[in-house]
C-alpha cells in the first residue's frame, strides 16, 4: 500500500513538473480590428439651400436632422455598411461665434473622462478664408471624430462622428 502511494505520487509530481516549460512562454494576442472593406471611391457633391456644399461618398446618406429642436441646416451623413453617422451643425450668427467656438472645444474636451488622448489639428486656408480644428479623441469615447470650420466672421460648421 505505501508503494502504491509513493508510486502515485511520484508520478503525479513528475506530470506537474513536466508541465512546467520554462522555455515556452505564452503571451495573450494582440487586440485586432475589424475589417472594413469599403467600395469604390466616388463621391456625390451635397448642394441644397444651405449656404454650403460638400463632396460625401456615394455609399453614405445625407438627411436633414429630426431631433426637435434641429435648425434647417443641421445634416446626417450616415454611413449603413459601418453603422455610424456624422453630425453637422451650421450656425450664422456674428454676435454669438464665439460662444459657438467655446462650445465645439468644450464638446469635444467632454470626452476626457474616458479619452486616453485628444490631439487637436488645426486646418487654415487664408485664400477661401476657412479655418478649424479637428479633434482626434483616441481611447473608448463616445466620438472618436470632431471638427469644426469658421469663416472667423459668422459662419460655423461643427461635425461629430458617432459610431
Amino acid at each position: 500500500m505505501k508503494l502504491y502511494l509513493y508510486l502515485t505520487l511520484s508520478i503525479i509530481s513528475l506530470v506537474f513538473l513536466s508541465s512546467c516549460d520554462e522555455r515556452k512562454i505564452y503571451t495573450p494576442k494582440p487586440i485586432g480590428y475589424f475589417r472594413i472593406d469599403l467600395p469604390k471611391k466616388e463621391y456625390v457633391v451635397y448642394d441644397s439651400s444651405c449656404p454650403f456644399r460638400f463632396q460625401y461618398p456615394k455609399y453614405a446618406v445625407v438627411e436633414k436632422d429630426k431631433t426637435p429642436n434641429a435648425e434647417p441646416c443641421w445634416l446626417n451623413i450616415s454611413f449603413p455598411q459601418m453603422n455610424a453617422t456624422i453630425h453637422l451643425s451650421y450656425k450664422d450668427n456674428k454676435e454669438e461665434l464665439p460662444q459657438f467656438l467655446a462650445d465645439a472645444r468644450t464638446f469635444a474636451y467632454k470626452h476626457t473622462i474616458k479619452a486616453e488622448a485628444i490631439n487637436e489639428k488645426t486646418f487654415q486656408d487664408s485664400e477661401k478664408k476657412v479655418y478649424g480644428i479637428y479633434y482626434d479623441i483616441q481611447g473608448d469615447a463616445a466620438s472618436n471624430t470632431q471638427f469644426f470650420l469658421t469663416d472667423s466672421i459668422s459662419k460655423f460648421i461643427r461635425g461629430a462622428l458617432v459610431l
